[in-house]
């Protein structure tokens, strides 16, 4: 018949509905770039904000991680509930016109409370950030691609963080601590009606066996599943011991460089944008393309990998840290970001494929609840109240430096604990998907 559809039609299609999908990826992870350059921008503005509203390292602690935290991670519930049952393009929209507008406006603060008060206004609109966007890429990819395409969302960390760097760097020296928070929240409400525009919402479930699924699970039934996967748990308490590094240092880095080595902000900014670009991009795609590959025989890869980048974070960490020049000092970030990086988008993809498919996005929320209340909520405060106590000592500049040495021994347990999981994963996974692992 005429309008039958033939093979060469067919595969076209499924090209041309490929494509779409990389589309999609793309344009959430600019999003998620977006939310990392607001995240991020705070800790490179940070000594110019001590210095001007006279603030001491447990203020900056405080600003940098719980006051965004407590509200981001709060409101993720509710805001996943609504993305489980709502259109997810349209969360995510919102959400990023209204935390690129609090990332502006947190140039017009005067004083810690105002300041404060912006940043809680970030974590307000960032709370419907990630949860919809790993449930909306759970639907345009299918779970032996998840790793990779949510390691090429997570590319949103290190590229926002160099966005972050390089601009806030140049803005700060040249125009002021201010004007950078302007510059750089602006343009996110411009790429919210850009993905309102082009991004289509999927049909929930069609990459699973049987196709979509129907309404999905009340709360409390699906957080009784949630706590019945050992992998779920064991995921969780691995990426918040391993976040709790990662926001201690990238959190603290500027006031380190610019405490123990005395550089500009640009000296600063420009090598550490590039690094966190480039070499920590390479750590969190690696890490989904890794997995991807050894995981096909070996479920458990999905932990273990991510534990054996942990591992090499410490002794390379460690030396960065008491390096005796700066140069050394970003010579040994290198690898560090490298390990740092590899967990990133192999657990992503554990949540998505273990999770109920109707709630995804709650799970990813869940998960996210516990990873940033503790992680970003508390270690750059950890760092900022340790650096208070040890300066009084040792002086500030060895003060800062001891604190974030302390951070070794949260790489060390989240390596024990993705080691863990990895014993758990295959018989999880096999439950999940039906498949023999």
């Amino acid at each position: 018949m005429a309008n039958e559809t033939g093979p060469a039609e067919a595969a076209q299609g499924d090209r041309a509905a490929r494509r779409y999908s990389y589309f999609v990826l793309s344009v959430l992870t600019l999003v998620y770039t977006f939310n990392f350059v607001d995240r991020q921008i705070i800790a490179i503005l940070s000594p110019a904000i001590k210095e001007d509203l006279g603030l001491s390292d447990s203020m900056l602690g405080l600003l940098k991680g719980l006051a965004f935290a407590v509200l981001y991670t709060t409101l993720g519930i509710p805001i996943a509930w609504l993305a489980d049952r709502w259109n997810r393009v349209n969360i995510i929209a919102i959400s990023l016109a209204v935390w690129s507008g609090f990332t502006a406006l947190s140039g017009l603060s005067a004083n810690a409370l105002q300041l404060t008060l912006a940043r809680i206004g970030v974590g307000i609109g960032e709370a419907g950030g990630s949860p919809p966007a790993h449930s909306l890429i759970s639907d345009y990819f299918p779970k032996e691609k998840r790793a990779s395409a949510l390691s090429i969302y997570s590319l949103g960390i290190p590229f926002g963080q160099m966005f972050a760097f390089l601009a806030g760097g140049w803005v700060l020296q040249e125009l002021g601590w201010r004007n950078a928070f302007f510059i750089v929240g602006i343009p996110g409400v411009l790429l919210a009606i850009i993905l309102k525009i082009f991004v289509r919402e999927p049909i929930r479930g069609t990459q699973e066996k049987g196709g979509a699924v129907a309404t999905p699970v009340k709360f409390s039934e699906g957080l009784k599943v949630l706590l019945r996967i050992p992998t779920y748990w064991g995921v969780i308490v691995s990426v918040t011991l391993a976040s709790f590094t990662g926001y201690g240092i990238g959190l603290w880095v500027v006031d380190f460089y610019r405490r123990t080595y005395e550089l500009s902000y640009v000296e600063i900014t420009l090598p550490l944008g590039i690094l966190n670009g480039v070499i920590y991009g390479i750590g969190t795609w690696g890490g989904g393309f890794l997995t991807d590959r050894f995981g096909k025989k070996d479920k458990g890869a999905y932990a273990w990998i991510p534990g054996v980048g942990m591992l090499l974070t410490i002794p390379v960490g460690l030396a960065s840290i008491w390096a005796p020049t700066a140069f050394w000092a970003l010579f040994w970030s290198a690898p560090f970001l490298i390990g740092l990086g590899i967990y990133l988008g192999p657990s992503f993809s554990l949540v998505q494929t273990l999770a109920p498919v109707k709630q995804r996005a709650f799970a990813t929320a869940f998960f996210f609840l516990i990873l940033n209340f503790i992680a970003l909520g508390l270690g750059p405060l950890w760092v900022g109240a340790a650096s208070d106590i040890f300066a009084g000592e040792y002086g500030e500049t060895a003060g800062l430096r001891i604190a974030l040495s302390t951070l070794s021994g949260f790489s060390f347990l989240a390596a024990l604990a993705f080691f863990w999981t990895a014993k758990k994963i295959p018989a999880d996974w096999a439950k999940a998907t039906g498949e023999k692992t």
